[in-house]
C-alpha cells in the first residue's frame, strides 16, 4: 500500500509508466528497503536493479527474484509490483531472522516490463538476455519523442553495469493470476508450468479518403470497413483454438472525421497460444485473411510482426510445487496467459513462476485487487522455492 501511493489514480489503481519521475520515486523506495536489509545495490545500463543479499559462498550462483514496478496507464496495485515486495518480505524475512543461504540471493527490478510508455514489453529482461540490443531499445522513443536513454538517466537509474552480467544461477517471479482460474477453482497457489506464446502486430490498412454521402458503396476503398474485417478475423482465429487468445487495443483512425470515408487505419494485433505450432497456424492464417482482404476491398495491408515470444516452459516450478506442498496449500498446474520477465530469464537460468489468486481475475484495471492472506501465501512459497533451489546449487 505503501508504494501503491507512488502514482496513485482515483480510482484506487497506479499510473506509474516506465522511466517517469514516479517510476523513480517507486525504484527509490525499493532500494531504501533493500538496503536497510543490508543489500548492496547494482543498476545495469538498461536501467534494471540489482539488490544482493550475500549467502554462505558468495561465488555460487545467486538464486534471484523480482518482476517490475512500471505499470500501465490505469493499472491496479499489485501487478508486477507484487512480484518485487515479494522479494522484499523474502529478504526481510531472512535479515529479521538472521539467516544465512547457502547461494547468495539477488532481488530485481526490470525496466519497462508493461511496453506501455516504450515498446516492446519485457524490455529489461529482453535486454538483459540478449533477446534485444542495448542501443537500439536505449534509443527507443515515446509518442512525445522522449528517449529512454534520457529519461532513464534523469531518473538516476542509467547504469553502468553490463545487462546479463549477474551470476544467477536460477530465478523465480511471483504474480497475480491476471486471470480467474485460482479463484475459479478456489486454489491459493498455481504452479505455472507454461508461458504463453506471443505474437505482436503492427497493422496499417491504407485505401483512399471520399465523401461519405457522395460516394456509392461499390466504388470506396474504406480503410475503416477493411479494418473491421480484420479485426474480427483476429477474435475468430483467437476462437478457433484451444487456449487461443486474440485482441486489437489500439486503434487510429485518419482523417478521424465523421463525414469523411477513413483513409489510413493503424491498428494493433495481439495473438496469443502455449503450444508454438497452435501459434504458427493462428500467424499464418491471419496473414493469409489480410492477404485476400487486399483483393477483396480493393485497400493495402501491411501487417509488420515486429515482436514474437516464443512460449516457454518453466524448468524450476517443480521447487514451487514443493515448496506448495510443504507448506500445505492448495495448488494447481497452470500456464501463464501474459507475458513475464520470468519467461526471458528463462532462456538463461532455470526459471519458475508463483501464481495466486486476484479478484474476479481482474487486471491491467485500476480495481485490481487481492487479499494480504493471498500475498503471503505466495510470499511463502516463493520464499521456500528459493531456499530449495540454494540448497542444491553447486
Amino acid at each position: 500500500m505503501e508504494m501503491a501511493k507512488i502514482g496513485a489514480t482515483e480510482k484506487g489503481g497506479c499510473n506509474r509508466l516506465a522511466a517517469t519521475a514516479l517510476d523513480g520515486q517507486a525504484r527509490d523506495l525499493f532500494v531504501s528497503w533493500c538496503r536497510a536489509a543490508g543489500c548492496s545495490i547494482t543498476v545495469d545500463k538498461m536501467g534494471n536493479i540489482f539488490a544482493r543479499r550475500e549467502g554462505k559462498n558468495p561465488d555460487l550462483p545467486a538464486v534471484a527474484t523480482g518482476s517490475h514496478l512500471d505499470t500501465q496507464p490505469t493499472g491496479g496495485k499489485f501487478d508486477g509490483v507484487f512480484g518485487v515486495l515479494a522479494g522484499v518480505e523474502v529478504l526481510r524475512t531472512l535479515h529479521e531472522n538472521n539467516i544465512e543461504t547457502n547461494a547468495p540471493f539477488e532481488f530485481a527490478v526490470w525496466t519497462n516490463e508493461e511496453g506501455s510508455r516504450f515498446s516492446p514489453a519485457m524490455q529489461g529482461s529482453g535486454v538483459y538476455v540478449g533477446r534485444f540490443d542495448l542501443e537500439a531499445e536505449l534509443n527507443k522513443t515515446d509518442i512525445n519523442g522522449l528517449v529512454l536513454r534520457d529519461e532513464l538517466k534523469k531518473i538516476g537509474y542509467l547504469g553502468d553495469a553490463e545487462p546479463g552480467s549477474r551470476n544467477i544461477g536460477a530465478f523465480f517471479e511471483t504474480h497475480i493470476e491476471q486471470g480467474p482460474i485460482l479463484e475459479d477453482e478456489d486454489k491459493e497457489i498455481g504452479v505455472v508450468r507454461l508461458g504463453q506464446g506471443i505474437r505482436w502486430y503492427n497493422i496499417v490498412v491504407t485505401g483512399r479518403e471520399s465523401h461519405a454521402g457522395t460516394t456509392p458503396m461499390h466504388l470506396r476503398a474504406d480503410a475503416m470497413s477493411a479494418a473491421a474485417l480484420i479485426v474480427t478475423e483476429i477474435e475468430t482465429i483467437a476462437l478457433a483454438y484451444a487456449n487461443g487468445v486474440g485482441t486489437v487495443g489500439f486503434m487510429d483512425v485518419y482523417p478521424n472525421s465523421r463525414n469523411t470515408i477513413p483513409g489510413t487505419v493503424k491498428f494493433s494485433g495481439d495473438l496469443r497460444n502455449p503450444d508454438p505450432k497452435v501459434l504458427e497456424e493462428m500467424d499464418a492464417r491471419l496473414k493469409a485473411f489480410c492477404a485476400n482482404i487486399e483483393k477483396s476491398r480493393g485497400v493495402t495491408v501491411e501487417v509488420d510482426p515486429f515482436w514474437y515470444f516464443a512460449p516457454v516452459k518453466f524448468s524450476a516450478s517443480d521447487n514451487v510445487k514443493i515448496a506448495a506442498e510443504k507448506l500445505g496449500y492448495s495448488h494447481m498446474d497452470i500456464y501463464a496467459g501474459a507475458g513475464h520477465d520470468a519467461c526471458y530469464m528463462a532462456d538463461l537460468v532455470p526459471s519458475g513462476m508463483v501464481f495466486t489468486p486476484c479478484k474476479d481475475g481482474i487486471s491491467h484495471n485500476e480495481i485490481e485487487s487481492t487479499t494480504s492472506e493471498q500475498c503471503e501465501a505466495g510470499c511463502n512459497v516463493l520464499l521456500h522455492a528459493m531456499l530449495e533451489a540454494s540448497e542444491s546449487m553447486q
